[in-house]
């Protein structure tokens, strides 16, 4: 069974730092672009950060672009998101997810694979 599992998520004050990791199971993540996603309550689930297959390629969200950096261990069948600068806007739960898009994407419908996400809260 495929399965995508997020860790590194947890309480932060505001100018904190976190890393989040995702690792796959059942699935080769070398073949997906993988993507970083947050939901916020009451709110949808927004795009983060996206990466290529080979590491190569990168795309950012506006709102977190310079703060966060996704980067991805084939070897390790895992991908990360660095997280710097944190706020309380940046409080939601985080999710990763792999697309079979040979072109990066932050549209949600393109993602096939989900992980079950991990709380991130930021406190003022």
């Amino acid at each position: 069974q495929v399965q995508l599992v997020e860790s590194g998520g947890g309480l932060v004050q505001s100018g904190g730092s976190l890393r989040l990791s995702c690792a796959a199971s059942e699935l080769l993540l070398s073949k997906y672009g993988m993507g970083w996603f947050r939901q916020a309550p009451g709110n949808a689930r927004e795009y983060v950060a996206a990466i290529g297959r080979y590491g190569f390629i990168t795309d950012y969200a506006h709102s977190v672009k310079g703060r966060f950096s996704i980067s991805r261990d084939n070897a390790k069948n895992t991908v990360y998101l660095q997280m710097s600068g944190l706020g309380p806007e940046d409080t939601a739960v985080y999710y990763c997810a792999a697309t079979r898009s040979a072109v990066i994407t932050g549209d949600v419908s393109r993602y096939q694979y989900w992980g079950q996400g991990t709380q991130v809260t930021v406190s003022s």
